[in-house]
């Protein structure tokens, strides 16, 4: 009962007693008849309301009605106002940062495999600048099979994985809680997708339901680290052997806070953080601005291949977000020189999520999804190296359209963190960093993590994964393709101003095999490789 009744203020808890207590005593006539007349009505109200506040707390389905008992109807009477009326209280359903009303009640609505689908035409202003589409085909396809998948895995992996297209992206434990963590790993195992540990490490609640996992070492090293912080290939190698880790990914950086560390202060360090991260009880957790195993982009190739080596073979790669374009380059003449090779590379935007990270990182710093996206793969076509890398590309993706218009750009798959988070539950209160989040998502606190409920929240994961790619499917189809991996810049346009239509083809070139090796003129690229250089990040002069 301690753990039912905490969540709720002493007053509704007084007040539920009185409540029970006043009509035991009506019931056996102890007051006044005259009293009872004056008290019937105001007692049968308040009698309703406590029922429902019960029903509240032990219904399953609504993560917010658990935590907020009877005045949480509040929010879904507002949902249920007429779209006009809501104008007046709310955003419209294109308004909304960073996610619309639009494409939050999208998720929810193939979450709960509801009915997604829209009446009376479009909402957007088709005319504006940056307006975008899709090219569709007169002569449409039969809609392919929904589980698309692909190989990733270069030469050197000895064991390859078939991935989704569409998986979770990295949230660690701690960002996320207990609950969260085990809803989207069984949702994942369910729908045959793959779920990111995020740089926090392989917890127990990765490992409870079995669904396959993508390990991200970050620079503190959680999980595989010595006391000093430093990288611990022995205890790396025992835990990636686990059969549920299906490649294992290096974070250079990350989109929503490229370039910057983070303390988790000592006093926030519980013995099952020390465990899970392998840092010490009472002590600041650090984890580093820039890694310590390497400085060097050959040492950083060297060390892929020692990640690759100590797995057993499994795919390994890294994800970062693209900041100085030598940075990358120098990455890539480091491939050639080395022979060593990623056999995936993520490519994080800034438009990506975090918990918490200062504003200025979260609005300014690091180059968008889709621009690092497309540099990315032309770098790697450059060098003569894409068909044996693979790209991920993660950043406010949580659409089938956001998915197609990535991989017309040089993505082989995408991630999310934020659309699956919705799928949970989350209704972006923008409380993340707090750990008051209303919904249990993002909290350690095990009062408002109780909210959530994991059997439930397995099938809203497993049907979001599921209908999104069948919505996929229907665009492929639409498009005249049969798979995602075929569709290219020249099957999507974008309005430059109310008279001027451009294509992706010309707002996203692509270079020639090689080019980069034979001598280019791109802008993009030739100084930049000039700049770039093997054995440092720093640039040539």
């Amino acid at each position: 009962m301690e753990t039912l009744l905490l969540p709720f203020s002493p007053r509704f808890i007084v007040l539920t007693i009185c409540s029970v207590v006043t009509a035991l005593l009506l019931g056996f006539g102890l007051f006044d008849h005259k009293a009872f007349d004056l008290v019937l009505i105001p007692l049968l109200i308040f009698g309703a309301l406590t029922l429902l506040g019960v029903h509240d707390l032990t219904q399953k389905s609504h993560a917010v009605l658990r935590n907020y008992p009877i005045s949480a109807h509040l929010r879904f009477l507002l949902e249920e106002i007429r779209p006009e009326m809501r104008q007046y209280f709310f955003e419209s359903e294109k308004d909304g940062m960073p996610f619309s009303r639009d494409t939050r009640a999208v998720v929810y609505q193939r979450a709960k495999m509801v009915l997604d689908k829209r009446p009376f035409g479009t909402q957007e202003d088709v005319y504006r600048e940056g307006y975008e589409w899709m090219h569709h085909s007169v002569a449409p396809k039969p809609h392919a099979d929904e589980k698309f998948r692909i190989t990733i895995g270069g030469p050197d992996c000895t064991r390859p994985y078939s991935a989704s297209v569409f998986n979770i992206s990295a949230m660690s434990f701690g960002a996320l809680s207990p609950n969260a963590v085990r809803a989207l790993n069984a949702g994942a195992r369910k729908g045959g997708f793959a779920h990111d540990t995020g740089e926090g490490g392989f917890s127990p609640y990765h490992r409870e339901n079995g669904g396959d996992i993508i390990w991200e070492i970050g620079s503190g090293y959680f999980g595989c680290r010595h006391r000093d912080g430093s990288f611990n290939p022995e205890e790396f190698a025992r835990v990636a052997a686990d059969d549920q880790i299906k490649m294992v990914e290096l974070k250079v950086s990350q989109g929503a806070k490229p370039g910057h560390g983070g303390v988790l202060p000592a006093a926030k360090v519980s013995e099952e953080i020390s465990k899970i991260r392998g840092v010490a009880i009472g002590e600041d957790c650090i984890s580093p601005a820039s890694h310590g195993a390497f400085s060097t982009p050959l040492e950083m190739m060297a060390f892929i291949g020692e990640m690759r080596r100590l797995s057993g073979g499994k795919p390994a790669g890294f994800k970062l977000c693209i900041g100085h374009p030598w940075e990358f380059l120098a990455i890539c003449k480091a491939m050639l020189e080395s022979g060593i090779y990623p056999d995936f590379i993520v490519v994080d935007g800034n438009e990506g999520g975090t918990g918490a990270a200062p504003l200025e990182f979260m609005d300014h710093l690091g180059m968008p999804m889709r621009e690092g996206v497309n540099f990315v793969h032309n770098a790697l076509v450059g060098i003569r190296a894409r068909d044996r890398i693979r790209i991920g590309a993660s950043g406010k993706i949580a659409t089938a359209f956001d998915m197609a218009r990535a991989m017309a750009i040089g993505a082989d798959w995408c991630n999310s963190a934020r659309g699956f988070m919705f799928s949970l539950g989350c209704i972006q209160s923008l409380s993340c960093h707090t750990d008051r989040c209303p919904t249990g998502v993002t909290t350690q606190d095990p009062i408002r993590n109780r909210a959530l409920v994991v059997p439930d929240k397995i099938e809203r994961v497993h049907n979001y994964h599921h209908s999104t790619l069948h919505a996929l499917a229907e665009l492929i189809a639409a498009a005249g393709l049969e798979h995602p991996q075929e569709l290219r810049s020249i099957h999507f346009s974008q309005r430059a101003s109310t008279t001027e239509v451009q294509s992706f083809a010309r707002l996203y070139p692509t270079l020639r095999p090689g080019e980069l090796l034979d001598g280019t003129n791109d802008v993009r690229f030739r100084d930049a490789w000039s700049m770039a250089r093997a054995d440092s990040f720093t640039p040539v002069g």
